[in-house]
């Protein structure tokens, strides 16, 4: 076994490193806008938004403010409000359940697979099947938003049988999965309306929040393009209740540049997740599946030890960053201990939360950062 030797610290994200591989194309994107002079709603959003649709192989795109107004924006596109329930995953960022939660709709949890992370078709199915008789035969349940995790799809060809078969719509979270596929097919191509985030640390992040939501669906693209500038149809004439959240013309000119990379970046980072998979195969700790019919983007490199917190704090010590996503599951957060769920109720979700490690991770993270942080987790599971 090698001695581990800590030099400078290996970060969980650095930024800087992808910003300096297309710094002369941002500054000239940066600048044409600049020189124009229009910041919002310009043709830099409009030629994001087409673009984007098409990558994701759907016909329109509505940029927004962020990726959580992208969720409670498709929500209330869709129609879903006051009374109405929407199953989600607790084992998720809480902006997944919070846009639920903005459109006075309730959230209802259900568990995950503990390989991938994402939404348990079986897990759904028994809860659709349990409360479609409830509340004296009205079903409150109107939706499913599933929640493609740390760039992994869910698996939606179950998904999708269960929403047709209990006529229930899908609303994508993808914010976690730009480019990922399922079955050769986008994620952000299967539901009714698809949400992504461009938050900076994403696979494909501005620099700052923004957000889109993407659909094949032109009625709730019109709507939704009402609902995000004040509910106006023409200036000064609003036929719905709207919001203010607009994704820039800045941001949307930086996403443009990014775009081009995306693949790129994608295969990046799936090359870098092989080389932990590889370092970290004899240990006992356990890395991010990747079922057969998936492309994984590996937003994040989750592993898995019953150790976790023990080894979070030795890789500190070493110059090693990481981070806990997600510590506290949803469903036991103080802020929705009105639904009333208990330790225990979702075993899987409540197990990995105890458990995940996210290791430092991203496009431009070096052979020798990811073998440091090999040998920091060989170094603390041999005890030494």
């Amino acid at each position: 076994m090698s001695v581990l030797k800590v030099c400078t610290m290996v970060p969980f994200t650095d930024l800087t490193r992808q910003y300096m591989r297309i710094e002369d194309e941002i500054l000239l994107i940066q600048k044409k806008v600049l020189e124009k002079g229009r910041f919002i709603l310009g043709e830099e959003v409009s030629a994001f938004e087409e673009e984007f649709a098409r990558h994701c192989g759907v016909r329109y795109g509505v940029g927004v403010g962020s990726g959580t107004e992208a969720l409670f924006l498709a929500l209330m596109a869709a129609g879903i409000g006051k009374g109405d329930e929407v199953v989600t995953v607790s084992h998720t960022f809480i902006a997944s359940a919070l846009a639920i939660s903005m459109t006075g709709a309730q959230p209802v949890f259900v568990d995950i697979d503990p390989e991938i992370y994402t939404m348990d078709p079986n897990a759904l199915e028994h809860l659709v099947r349990k409360r479609k008789n409830k509340n004296g035969g009205r079903n409150r349940l109107k939706a499913i938003l599933p929640v493609h995790l740390y760039g992994h799809p869910a698996e939606m060809a179950s998904i999708v049988d269960i929403a047709d078969r209990y006529d229930l719509m899908i609303i994508e979270d993808a914010c976690q999965a730009h480019g990922a596929e399922y079955q050769g097919k986008k994620v952000g191509s299967f539901g009714l309306l698809s949400c992504f985030s461009f938050y900076p640390t994403k696979n494909l992040g501005g620099y700052g929040d923004g957000g889109m939501v993407v659909t094949d669906h032109k009625t709730l693209y019109e709507k939704m393009r009402l609902l995000r500038c004040y509910g106006e149809k023409k200036k000064y004439e609003h036929i719905l209740k709207g919001r203010n959240s607009r994704l820039d013309e800045i941001q949307a000119a930086v996403l443009r540049v990014k775009l081009r990379y995306l693949r790129q970046w994608n295969e990046e980072r799936r090359e870098r997740a092989a080389v932990y998979k590889r370092l970290l195969e004899n240990t006992e700790v356990i890395c991010p599946g990747e079922k057969e019919w998936s492309r994984h983007v590996y937003h994040l490199f989750v592993i898995r030890t019953k150790r976790r917190n023990s080894l979070a704090r030795f890789l500190k010590t070493k110059g090693i960053e990481s981070l806990i996503h997600y510590p506290i599951p949803i469903h036991l957060q103080k802020a929705y201990k009105d639904l009333g769920y208990q330790k225990k109720d979702l075993p899987v979700t409540e197990t990995c939360s105890h458990e995940i490690l996210s290791l430092p991770f991203f496009p431009e993270l070096t052979s020798e950062e990811v073998k440091r942080v090999r040998e920091g987790i060989e170094h603390f599971l041999g005890g030494r």
